[in-house]
């Protein structure tokens, strides 16, 4: 039975994008090179993650990567011509940048990669070029090694679920900001940030200001075939002194509660992920199955939510250090890892100023977004674009 997937990470940047400027003494430690005539691909092996710019140059073709507060370390060799690739070469840019520039004969923009520490290797940045039979195609694809293994290519898709809505104001802060509002502009935001990355997808739940039940909202995340499940809210107290963000999962209790619901209502519900039906089971099965698909689901909800809790620090203020366990109705899908997120205190004058700057939400959007993104690179959903890429650049 498959139980929970995630996914690898791409990010194709045009423009700086923030990772970690808290690193010191960054390194490039090795810059390898693959291709043929379908195209090449360049990885570029870091000490640490590093703010970077990608874009390209014409008369000759050039892919130009910018690394911030980044060094060559001594001793490494640029790649010669193959595929692609005609030269690689690199400069120290005016600030403290090494810039890598690739000459190359494909005209495709390039694609690019980020993955993250694993036992594969450190911190990575994949560049892909399309050759010239898969630009005469008017294609572009991943280009793999004669002995790497083959997968799908299919997008990771991260449903996002606006809280509230139409009738359902929700909290209502002290300068008159509706959470239903900001939330669906978060929302917005996040899922527009998700589909810029090659190989992910984003799916609202509402994409408008109507009501829309939580069990239909957990509905339209299954028939999505979502991979992660992630509400978005903003919190309220009677004492406006508190601020900051919250992320919860659900609880154990809460676990419990749904699994004796779907138990009750299986001749009527849909088949868990990976198409294991309950509803032709015995009970003792039935059972078994939904509490192994829980606790994956569980498991894997917390991992995510911890990494974007991580991802939070120093971008938006936290209210709790550590993830919440909840019985919210909406994280209750028993197959779909599932977080809510409480972006703020509505309540609060501070949080609520935050939560109406179109600024302040899309740092929001992005460290949500890059949270999950780590999450998905240790946790590569088989079948997927990020797999495949992930197990290429192992085998370089």
């Amino acid at each position: 039975m498959r139980t929970v997937l995630a996914a690898a990470v791409l990010c194709l940047a045009a423009s700086f994008a923030t990772i970690d400027a808290s690193a010191a003494g960054r390194r490039v430690e090795a810059v390898r090179a693959s291709g043929g005539a379908d195209g090449a691909r360049v990885v570029v092996e870091l000490t640490a993650n590093a703010e970077y710019k990608l874009f390209t140059l014409d008369s000759p073709r050039r892919v130009v990567l910018d690394l911030a507060d980044t060094e060559l370390a001594a001793g490494v060799k640029l790649p010669r011509a193959q595929g692609a690739i005609i030269a690689v070469r690199s400069g120290v840019q005016p600030g403290g940048a090494l810039r890598l520039v690739v000459e190359t004969s494909s005209d495709e923009a390039p694609r690019v990669t980020r993955l993250a520490p694993s036992a594969d290797g450190g911190h990575r940045l994949v560049i892909e070029l399309a050759g010239v039979a898969a630009t005469a195609s008017g294609t572009q694809r991943v280009v793999a090694a004669a002995h790497a293994p083959r997968g799908g290519t299919r997008d990771v898709v991260i449903a996002i679920d606006a809280g509230h809505g139409g009738k359902d104001p929700g909290a209502i802060g002290h300068g008159g900001t509706y959470e239903k509002t900001v939330v669906l502009e978060i929302a917005r935001e996040l899922a527009a940030r998700i589909n810029r990355e090659p190989g992910m997808r984003a799916v609202l739940t509402r994409d408008g200001d109507y009501y829309i039940a939580h069990r239909e909202r957990i509905r339209r995340a299954r028939a999505a075939k979502a991979d992660m499940f992630v509400s978005v809210h903003a919190d309220a107290l009677r004492d406006r002194g508190v601020s900051g963000a919250s992320v919860y999962v659900l609880s154990e209790r809460g676990a419990t509660d749904e699994a004796a619901r779907w138990l009750a209502e299986r001749e009527n519900a849909a088949d868990l992920r990976g198409g294991v039906s309950l509803s032709d089971k015995d009970d003792t099965l039935a059972s078994v199955l939904l509490d192994l698909s829980q606790a994956a689901s569980i498991t894997a909800s917390m991992q995510a939510a911890e990494r974007v809790l991580d991802s939070f620090g120093g971008v938006v203020p936290v209210r709790k250090t550590r993830v919440q366990q909840a019985g919210f109705l909406v994280l209750k899908s028993p197959d779909i890892p599932s977080m809510l997120i409480e972006t703020a205190y509505i309540t609060n004058a501070a949080d609520e100023k935050r939560l109406r700057s179109d600024a302040q939400r899309r740092r929001l959007a992005d460290a949500i977004v890059d949270g999950v993104q780590t999450y998905f690179t240790h946790n590569p959903p088989e079948g997927t674009r990020f797999a495949e890429l992930r197990r290429l650049a192992a085998a370089d």
